[in-house]
């Protein structure tokens, strides 16, 4: 087995199926870890990126072994918020490295659950069974949501003020204050990075850019608000490969994760509009402005690219281009 192990949580997701190509390239053995079925009929073989073969490992739920040289997901079942499974994962795997990814994410509701409170919880039960069984390093998903947004801003890790106004936002920084804590007692490397907004496949239907994409691809008008909000939007197979960067070397603390190219959302939405070919059907102004959207959240991206050494590989065009391609073979649905 490869000397570096790394177990990887919410695998599944938006970002964390974008994580294991990266990391397996990197070197690392990756044991992914999903907490049930995979939704909307895919299967942990189609959450396998191509160039990687799966593997069985102690909950995994795909056999078969990859051919000669090639590098292998194992992927595997648990339920993160038990705390005798996360322990059962850590003594089965001992991983080197963990990248902490899962969290309540559902659209809509996750700003103000009560299941922030508890992924809290459950994160430095994680960590604890983590560092028992010779864990090294450890980087989890915060959120740009941590900042203060009553002042519209390009954010730092290092200067701006930490002032998240939803439980969401709180619970991520307080974990984010544990987290530190808790490598500083235990002697683990440890890095945060607080994700901006990223888009592309397998973006929730009703998130602005594939909302914008799946209308226009149906020849239906694509109502939005004003879109004069400026925002840090990365493509998120980049957002994944930083993670891999950030987790593979030695980086201490928060990092943004974000392009570090802000675009205004209506230029956005008419990139879109233009490559799919159907301006006429874009309604900027048609949705009121929420009062309480900030107007500018940009991520100050000098530690991803100065320290960390990573820089995006696609601009906001190819990016989008991507995505559309994506949505168009499912036919926008």
């Amino acid at each position: 087995m490869s000397g570096r192990r790394v177990l990887v949580t919410g695998a599944a997701g938006f970002l964390g199926r974008q994580t294991a190509a990266p990391l397996a390239q990197r070197g690392f053995e990756v044991h992914a870890v999903t907490c049930g079925e995979p939704r909307n009929n895919v299967s942990l073989q189609d959450l396998t990126p191509s160039g990687v073969a799966n593997r069985v490992g102690v909950h995994a739920v795909i056999p078969g072994e990859p051919p000669g040289g090639q590098p292998a997901v194992f992927w595997h079942r648990a339920d993160l918020l038990d705390p005798a499974a996360a322990e059962a994962l850590c003594v089965e795997v001992r991983p080197t490295h963990l990248l902490h990814l899962a969290w309540y994410t559902v659209h809509g509701r996750f700003w103000t659950s009560p299941e922030n409170f508890r992924w809290v919880a459950a994160s430095l039960g994680l960590l604890e069974a983590f560092a028992r069984r010779g864990g090294e390093r450890v980087v989890s998903a915060g959120s740009c949501a941590e900042y203060d947004w009553s002042v519209a801003q390009t954010c730092s890790e290092r200067e701006t003020p930490l002032k998240p106004a939803t439980p969401y936002g709180a619970c991520k920084d307080a974990l984010r204050r544990l987290q530190e804590s808790f490598a500083r007692l235990r002697g683990l490397s440890q890095a945060w990075g607080r994700v901006f907004f990223p888009f592309g496949p397998h973006e929730h239907p009703d998130r602005f850019v594939p909302h914008v994409v799946r209308r226009l691809l149906r020849g239906e008008p694509a109502e939005c608000t004003s879109g004069t909000q400026v925002r840090d939007l990365v493509y998120v197979g980049d957002a994944g490969e930083a993670f891999a960067a950030l987790l593979d070397g030695a980086v201490e603390g928060p990092v943004n994760v974000g392009s570090g190219r802000p675009v205004a959302l209506r230029d956005a939405a008419a990139e879109i509009a233009r490559q799919v070919g159907r301006p006429d059907l874009l309604r900027m102004g048609a949705r009121p402005d929420r009062p309480d959207d900030p107007p500018l959240l940009a991520a100050d991206t000098a530690r991803l690219s100065g320290e960390v050494g990573w820089r995006p590989a696609r601009t906001l065009e190819s990016g989008l281009a991507e995505t559309i391609a994506w949505w168009r073979e499912r036919g926008a649905r």
